[in-house]
């Protein structure tokens, strides 16, 4: 242990047969603020307009490819829905490039002046930004309206690889229930109108509807091959019913995929249907979009903390992980804590250690459980501890192991004295030097 450190490792192992009860495990579900790198950026769309933008980037790498994500209709770039879509993409390697339409969010314009073909435009201009200060986006994510804008917005990017599509209509014209019968009406006599969209009042020009009845987005689907789509729904989709994604799935060209969001509202209102999106995704990239990963020679360990509390990116070679604090310690409880961390570290040693030394011995070892915990205790609660030590507490690490195969007596107890001669073991009771430098920017 560092310096003044003391450390106990209490060792139990069980031999079980094979029937043993498997273990479940439980997670809780948490409302949080994703905490991941962001830049602030501006672009220029057609028009000249100043359009806001954030870009989500991985821990300690390049990223492995770029998205733009569009927000669906009336939304901005900071929908928390949007957020935790781009923290899951950012822990499988890729930056996520999210900004508001004109008129939106913090972009400039008037939304009234805007319509479907002009959100299009700044999709492209955003793809343009990307490719001549990034890279070139690999895909494009929509949601809602946003999804039909990626499909359009598409077929004129004959270098992008996939599309990926959530909660979208197959028919953009679709829009108009959202400012209804009444409100129809007054921007056709009127031109113009104060919509009331979501409990928020919008001003909307009658060019926007005729803007939406020319598009045909069906047709422009069945233009576009060569290109992986991702259509993800929810059948409780109120507001744009799942039908729309069986027309858009039946429209476009194979490869091309369908997630089903059972039990999700259409923005992704509740955390865990929007992380979970944002995993799918990940997956899916990962297996149709990204060239595979280039493995590091060497398991280098990054760590990054924003302003959120307590989230924590972890860098580890190529695997990405989230370190957390529980809620009532103040933390999203999105990871395990930094001990929880340590101690796992020591089982996974353990039970690595046991399965190399079984198998250059050729025993007959099937399976090893190792359970774990940590705590800090009073030296007078600890009867192995010596009176008189100066030190106050302690911290022990009970560790017991289940092991299952035939193994005789005199085995099981050589894997005990394996156990605590594994090398995180080792470090742990050893004298441990750590160098700290303040990296400069």
């Amino acid at each position: 242990m560092p310096s003044g450190g003391r450390l106990f490792v209490k060792t139990v192992l069980f031999f079980v047969p094979n029937d043993e009860a498997e273990i479940s495990l439980a997670s809780t579900e948490t409302r949080t603020k994703p905490n991941m790198k962001t830049e602030k950026i501006s672009f220029t769309n057609p028009e000249g307009q100043q359009l806001s933008a954030l870009l989500d980037i991985p821990l300690g790498q390049q990223p492995s490819a770029y998205a733009i994500f569009a927000h669906c209709f009336t939304c901005s770039k900071n929908l928390m829905a949007v957020k935790h879509i781009a923290l899951a993409l950012t822990q499988k390697g890729i930056a996520v490039f999210r900004f508001d339409f004109a008129g939106l969010g913090q972009s400039e314009g008037e939304f009234a002046a805007t319509n479907f073909s002009s959100n299009v435009g700044d999709l492209l201009a955003a793809y343009d930004y990307l490719q001549e200060t990034h890279k070139a986006p690999a895909f494009l994510i929509g949601h809602s309206l946003g999804g039909a804008a990626v499909i359009m917005a598409a077929a004129q990017l004959p270098e992008l690889k996939g599309v990926v599509t959530i909660g979208a209509p197959a028919d953009p014209f679709h829009v108009t229930a959202l400012i209804g019968d009444d409100g129809l009406k007054k921007l056709e006599e009127e031109g113009t109108a104060e919509i009331n969209i979501g409990g928020r009042l919008f001003q909307l020009a009658h060019q926007f509807v005729k803007d939406l009845e020319q598009q045909n987005l069906l047709e422009c689907l069945k233009k576009m091959r060569q290109k992986h789509f991702l259509f993800m729904h929810s059948p409780q989709d109120a507001i744009v019913e799942i039908e729309n994604a069986k027309s858009l799935y039946a429209a476009a060209f194979h490869p091309k995929s369908f997630i089903s969001l059972d039990g999700a509202d259409h923005l992704l209102g509740e955390e865990a249907d929007a992380r979970y999106v944002g995993e799918v995704i990940g997956a899916w990239s990962n297996r149709f979009i990204l060239a595979p990963p280039k493995l590091e020679s060497e398991a280098t360990v990054a760590v990054r903390i924003g302003q959120e509390k307590y989230t924590t990116e972890i860098k580890a070679g190529n695997i990405q992980l989230l370190a957390d604090e529980p809620q009532s310690a103040g933390g999203q409880n999105l990871g395990p804590g930094p001990y929880e961390l340590v101690t796992a570290g020591l089982g996974a040693c353990t039970a690595m250690t046991l399965r190399m030394y079984a198998d250059h011995k050729g025993w007959p070892l099937e399976e090893v459980l190792v359970e774990l915990s940590h705590e800090k205790k009073h030296f007078a609660d600890m009867e192995s501890v010596k009176e008189g030590d100066s030190a106050n507490k302690i911290d022990v690490f009970q560790r017991k192991i289940r092991i299952e195969g035939p193994l005789s007596a005199e085995q099981k107890q050589r894997l005990l004295e394996i156990a605590n001669r594994c090398p995180v073991h080792r470090t742990l009771h050893s004298e441990v030097i750590i160098e700290t430098t303040i990296l400069e920017e």
